[in-house]
């Protein structure tokens, strides 16, 4: 797990000059890899290759950027490839042998042997950058489900990347600028997929490659998706469910089992969900030494999990550790940082609780994690999953306001290419329609002609949706959006790696992925109990109360739950929602704006306040990154 950047100016070519541009933009990332550093130049083509290493495979043995020989192929990895010693085996019986003996190592390998096509074969979670001198060719990968992340800039100047949006913005041609666009998406929560908070930066699709060809002195660039979640156009009905329910066990514990794999310790991710606690007992039989566990713990019974995580633990003999949080570590000096590190806007403190567990996991000398996500994408766990499938359920008022929308919501764009509008959208839609009165005049004409929630669905490829079930559509259009978004974002690589921790999610490996989509909706969903073939998968791993409960929001208590938390916050708002800085941003009406934060703590309806609580964490998020990348502030110390 590591940090990759650099750039392609095919008009500078001298070595100092590249040093001297890509050294701070290898310094940002050193989070992300404060092991070993490495880079190497192209000088007469004008490449740049960057890498900062977190080292967990190979650990002596791991250098980057890898070459060949002969100095024509060059590649930087960031991510964990598994079953490579089988690869590099395979490889050097085949004359194709790999220089080293990390995962990274089979990279160069495979690609002189299949060419562009060398990534089908990888398995794992992977962001790669590879340059061919002998085509004057650079390729910029990204895994399937866009668990690495990987960032690009086209100029005049040529092209730059990273791992992190902050390494391209410390290159000399690149200046640091909010996009007005992405403003309006961050403030209903749901970014367009390749896009990011910043103007002319966007971000490399999940399962996608850019390939960057020399033609003359000027590149040329296109985009290929080269894998997708593709659902079957119709699923069997009626089916005896038990080859589903084994298909699934085999598949998880093989995932599980290759993801223990490292030089270093790994431990998992434990709240009180079906997810993390499939993945603990199965790590539990799969590994000969008690399993280390990190669960975090919220100060409102109404949002912890951290008591059935402790019976987990207790019933599979691991090492539990119990980080518990408050307003203190929730707001304040970390949720800024937090912002730096997501460089995007969160609604939930979750993401600030997930930096203070991926510091404690590093404390405890760990470097790496299995984790839960994904499990919901693919087998439907998430309440507006069985919403669009089998209609409202009245037990999900918890929810509304923040994941479900009180009422019904239509959108247009979305009738036409899905055929409904998806559950999962519909409160963001809410959302949005709260904030529009309180922009900026700027905002409010760029929005007469721009609409944010239909620039979302033209982004969904309609040939991946229409005529698929419900239930396949709701699951595919998050997962091409909020899925990589957010989850995989501020919720996971961006915290984790924050704190130079790497987490793998063992249900985003593509071989259980791919065996889920061709589950039939009622064995996913069965007599309305969500997630049921993963259930059955692991009854005999689950506790019983698990097994038997509903699906648990995992989020962070929102601040009107709290008057502790509601000071925390308006100690923030005094600071950042100033009047000179929100008139300075543009993004807001500074007097709308102000009418609004003084009501919202006043606000009696439990989703209006759930509501008010995402808008004000935006506000403060918007006004944030502009302090913090456009100004360049400073970022406080976090104790």
């Amino acid at each position: 797990m590591c940090g990759i950047t650099g750039f392609w100016n095919p008009r500078r070519t001298n070595q100092r000059d590249l040093r001297f541009a890509l050294n701070p933009m290898l310094d940002v990332l050193d989070h992300r890899g404060p092991d070993e550093r490495g880079s190497r130049f192209f000088c007469e083509q004008g490449v740049a290759l960057g890498h900062t290493r977190l080292s967990i495979i190979g650990l002596d043995c791991g250098h980057q950027p890898i070459e060949t020989d002969d100095g024509n192929y060059a590649a930087t990895v960031n991510g964990e490839l598994y079953g490579y010693k089988t690869i590099r085996t395979q490889l050097a019986c085949e004359e194709f042998a790999c220089n080293g003996k990390s995962d990274s190592a089979i990279t160069l390998p495979l690609y002189l042997k299949h060419g562009l096509s060398f990534v089908e074969k990888l398995r794992g979670e992977f962001a790669i950058v590879l340059y061919d001198q002998t085509e004057q060719r650079l390729i910029l990968i990204r895994d399937r489900f866009g668990i690495k992340p990987l960032y690009y800039h086209v100029g005049d100047s040529g092209l730059v990347w990273g791992s992190e949006v902050k390494s391209i913005l410390q290159h000399p041609d690149v200046t640091p600028q909010l996009c007005p666009k992405a403003a309006a998406h961050q403030m209903m929560q749901v970014m367009v997929p390749g896009s990011t908070a910043f103007e002319n930066v966007h971000a490399i699709k999940p399962g996608h490659m850019l390939i960057a060809k020399l033609r003359g002195d000027r590149l040329e660039i296109q985009t290929k998706r080269w894998w997708d979640m593709e659902f079957p156009e119709s699923h069997e009905t009626g089916v005896d469910p038990t080859e589903y329910v084994q298909g699934v066990k085999e598949r998880l514990i093989d995932a599980v089992a290759t993801r223990l794999e490292a030089d270093v310790p790994v431990g998992c991710y434990l709240s009180g969900g079906i997810d993390s606690c499939s993945i603990l007992g199965l790590a539990t039989h799969l590994q000969q030494s008690p399993i280390k566990a990190f669960t975090i713990a919220f100060d409102s019974d109404e949002y912890d999990e951290s008591n059935i995580a402790r019976r987990m633990a207790e019933r599979t003999g691991a090492e539990q550790e119990l980080l518990r949080l408050t307003e203190k570590e929730l707001y304040g000096p970390a949720f800024e940082r937090a912002t730096w590190h997501a460089e995007r806007t969160f609604y939930n403190t979750l993401a600030v609780a997930k930096w203070h567990m991926s510091r404690r996991v590093r404390a405890c000398n760990y470097k790496a994690v299995i984790t839960g996500e994904g499990s919901d994408e693919l087998f439907g766990g998430y309440a507006f999953f069985k919403r669009d499938w089998l209609g409202r359920d009245q037990g999900d008022k918890i929810l509304a306001g923040a994941i479900l929308a009180e009422e019904d919501q239509s959108h247009p764009a979305w009738q036409d290419v899905c055929g409904f509008t998806p559950s999962w959208i519909q409160p963001w839609m809410m959302v949005l329609d709260r904030v529009r009165p309180l922009l900026s005049s700027s905002i409010q004409d760029l929005l007469a002609n721009y609409d944010p929630v239909a620039e979302v669905a033209a982004a969904i490829d309609p040939d991946m949706v229409r005529g698929r079930n419900r239930l396949d559509v709701s699951q595919y259009t998050w997962s091409k959006t909020m899925l990589e978004g957010q989850i995989l974002t501020w919720g996971g690589d961006r915290m984790d790696m924050a704190n130079s921790m790497e987490a793998r999610p063992a249900f985003l490996d593509h071989h259980v992925a791919e065996y889920a989509t061709t589950i039939p909706p009622d064995v996913r969903i069965r007599d309305g109990i969500e997630k049921w073939v993963l259930r059955e998968a692991m009854v005999n791993v689950l506790p019983r109360e698990l097994y038997e409960r509903k699906k648990f929001a995992f989020m962070a208590p929102p601040a009107h739950t709290d008057p502790v938390k509601r000071a925390a916050v308006q100690e923030m708002i005094d600071h950042w929602l100033t009047k000179d800085r929100v008139n300075a941003v543009g993004v807001f009406n500074q007097e709308k704006l102000a009418k609004f934060l003084s009501d919202a703590w006043n606000e009696t309806d439990p989703s209006m306040a759930r509501r008010n609580d995402i808008i004000i964490n935006h506000t403060l998020q918007i006004h944030m990154l502009h302090g913090q990348y456009v100004e360049g502030l400073p970022l406080p110390a976090v104790d």
